[in-house]
């Protein structure tokens, strides 16, 4: 195999028969940068999960993939051209958007209504575009109308009901396993016929917020199933980390890892129902 990428989590490689295989590590990244510290099992973790979910969204878009891959870590995937934009919805407003929102009034151009506090629960879910930054700079969200500028009106607006779409499924299930999916991104691209096709991964700890529904409570930070743990940490005074200073995160301790784990675990677990296996 022929080695093509690596990302800030997966190595990309192609196949002798023209597939891709893709390989998930067990690193973690978190504000533009790839953390010393390893979450054990986290590939594999992504990795299933992804492949629950493609089957849960067979009827709302086509995938990329081919087969399982050789390992728990890794999937066998069609090639696409991937276009340039990172898709994003949202049902609840926090992280970036909350900032947005706290700053404009505004998240990617949409107007929002007033007196939005974090965590709350949006009219509707919104799709709210970022470009796509190399590894080590930061996405910036864009409008609508510049999505639609760069790749077309036609693709702007598939774009926007795929996502849509995927998080409405997405959430819809997640929420019958008492899991609230504030947001998600997905990844997308055309395939040889020139189909607009869900690549990379899917619904993930790592793509995705995901809050235990009985404890929502708007106006404060949210209890997760996912890396805000970890961002919460770097952030906090204990890891006496400056995130503006350009320095490295500093590693995660031993208790940040597994609670970290325990965390991704949960989420696999509730939203798919089975127990994970390597």
């Amino acid at each position: 195999m022929k080695h093509l990428h690596s990302g800030k989590i997966r190595d990309l490689y192609r196949t002798d028969d023209g597939l891709l295989l893709m390989v998930a590590s067990d690193k973690i990244s978190a504000f533009d940068h790839v953390l010393e510290s390893e979450i054990p099992d986290k590939g594999a973790i992504l990795t299933q999960m992804s492949l629950w979910w493609f089957e849960q969204l067979a009827d709302v878009v086509p995938n990329h993939l081919a087969a399982p891959g050789p390992d728990s870590r890794s999937v066998l995937c069609r090639p696409l051209r991937m276009v340039a934009v990172e898709c994003v919805a949202r049902g609840y407003l926090t992280g970036s958007g909350l900032t947005d929102y706290r700053r404009e009034g505004a998240v990617s151009g949409l107007r929002l209504p007033e007196g939005l506090e974090d965590g709350s629960r949006l009219p509707e879910p919104i799709f709210t575009p970022s470009t796509k930054a190399p590894v080590g700079e930061h996405d910036e969200p864009i409008s609508y109308e510049r999505v639609a500028a760069d790749v077309g009106e036609e693709t702007a607006a598939e774009l926007r009901r795929i996502t849509l779409a995927v998080y409405r499924r997405g959430a819809e299930i997640a929420r019958e396993r008492g899991i609230i999916v504030a947001d998600t991104k997905i990844e997308v691209g055309w395939d040889s016929n020139g189909v607009l096709t869900l690549g990379d991964e899917v619904l993930t700890p790592d793509s995705s917020r995901f809050w235990p529904a009985d404890q929502w409570q708007p106006g404060r930070t949210q209890p997760s199933f996912d890396k805000q743990y970890v961002r919460d940490w770097l952030t906090s005074p204990e890891s006496g980390w400056d995130k503006s200073s350009g320095t490295p995160p500093p590693p995660l301790p031993d208790k940040v890892v597994e609670q970290t784990r325990q965390r991704y675990l949960e989420a696999y677990e509730r939203i798919t129902g089975a127990p994970f296996r390597r």
